[in-house]
């Protein structure tokens, strides 16, 4: 028997009570039942969005919340700003290019964060641009990006922030209101603790006059009739009605734990596997690591992809590798979501075995010794949990 164990960047694992009420009936879309859920759902994305903007729901991926972002906001030849440093800010590239938008790259190095004095600059010499597009956390590499900052310099141009929180949000704090992010956009399979398949958006009022204005062709993706049909409990198109009913659930469960407690676990989670990874003489890759993954250098002499393979064939670990040219070259850890304290034992260990096989040298369990003496005090809640929401 080998019991499967998912420690991804995404899809996630999932609570039980979460994934069983995608084996519930199917309801109807376009009935009061499927309604309640709806708005449920809107409220509770609206909590973790910290936001009281419009909150679209989208069927889809993160990437589809992506290219309806650049579909609603841009009109070919318009300009955009991208602050990029991974294999996802280099994704909002590609989309725009795709939608005829002129695009200025503003790039650190993988493993770095986006300096905000370059996107200050980039918005200087270029002041038609009509967005800057941004990562919260940059998946491929395991960096956080200082969005308060770049909401400040977006604030003082004619330009929007939009930032993909697909993997950040309910990890990393993105406190969309107060620090004034016109558009965010996510994913259900990673913080939010829901299968594939639903995507969102947070949209600004200064967002929505570009997407009035917008010439980019759209049907499916376009937000105006999302908008429109919200106060109607309902999408314009068939939706993914289990996904809904599900997220529902983990919604309860989030505001059930609360975001500053949730914030809390994740960098208590972050700061064990970073001291477990360093004490086998592992180097962390990113320079600015975030709360929601780690990802690790491979040391010398030893395959990368092979860990990956071996881990999930031999010990039912599910890990993720490096992307582009950090393939082979990096793995990655993630502690986002459902997860707890024995996920990153789970992790560490596994990793440890991996490497011993492969002949890198190490004292086994020395990584779990590590992460087990941040993991001895479970951080103390910042707030007293939220109450649970009323089960529809």
């Amino acid at each position: 028997m080998k019991k499967s164990y998912l420690i991804t960047p995404g899809p996630t694992p999932i609570p039980p009570e979460v994934s069983s009420k995608e084996g519930l009936p199917v309801l109807h879309h376009r009935t009061s039942e499927f309604g309640a859920y709806f708005v449920e759902v809107i409220e509770g994305l609206k909590y973790v969005f910290q936001t009281k903007n419009d909150v679209l729901l989208i069927s889809g991926s993160g990437t589809g919340a992506m290219e309806s972002a650049v579909a609603n906001l841009l009109s070919p030849g318009d300009t955009a700003i991208v602050a990029t440093s991974g294999a996802f800010g280099d994704r909002w590239c590609k989309i725009l290019e795709t939608f005829g938008a002129t695009v200025v790259a503003v790039k650190a190095e993988w493993g770095l964060a986006v300096n905000p004095s370059d996107v200050e600059e980039a918005l200087k010499a270029t002041p038609q641009a009509k967005a800057v597009f941004c990562q919260l956390t940059e998946t491929s590499t395991g960096v956080v990006n200082d969005i308060r900052r770049f909401a400040e310099l977006t604030a003082a141009s004619q330009a929007i922030l939009v930032v993909d929180a697909i993997s950040g949000l309910v990890g990393q704090d993105i406190n969309t209101d107060a620090w004034g992010v016109d558009v965010v956009v996510a994913g259900s399979q990673k913080g939010l603790m829901t299968a594939p398949g639903l995507a969102m958006a947070s949209v600004s009022e200064r967002a929505w006059k570009l997407v009035e204005a917008a010439k980019n062709p759209r049907f499916y993706f376009d937000w105006r009739k999302m908008r429109k049909s919200v106060p109607d409990k309902e999408t314009p198109f068939t939706p993914p009605v289990t996904l809904v009913v599900s997220m529902a659930e983990a919604l309860r469960q989030i505001k059930a734990e609360g975001l500053s407690n949730i914030f809390a676990r994740h960098a208590w989670l972050a700061q064990a596997t970073r001291a477990g990874v360093t004490a086998l003489g592992l180097e962390i890759f990113a320079k600015q690591p975030c709360n929601v993954l780690t990802s690790v250098v491979v040391p010398a002499g030893v395959d990368g992809k092979k860990i990956i393979k071996k881990m999930r064939e031999d010990y039912g670990v599910s890990i993720a590798g490096g992307q582009v040219h950090l393939m082979g070259k990096i793995f990655r850890l993630a502690h986002m979501g459902y997860m707890e304290r024995f996920d990153v034992i789970i992790a560490l260990s596994a990793v440890e075995m991996i490497l011993h096989e492969l002949g890198y040298k190490l004292e086994l369990g020395k990584g779990v010794a590590a992460a087990e003496r941040i993991l001895l005090n479970k951080p103390q809640p910042a707030v007293q949990p939220a109450p649970v929401l009323t089960h529809v």
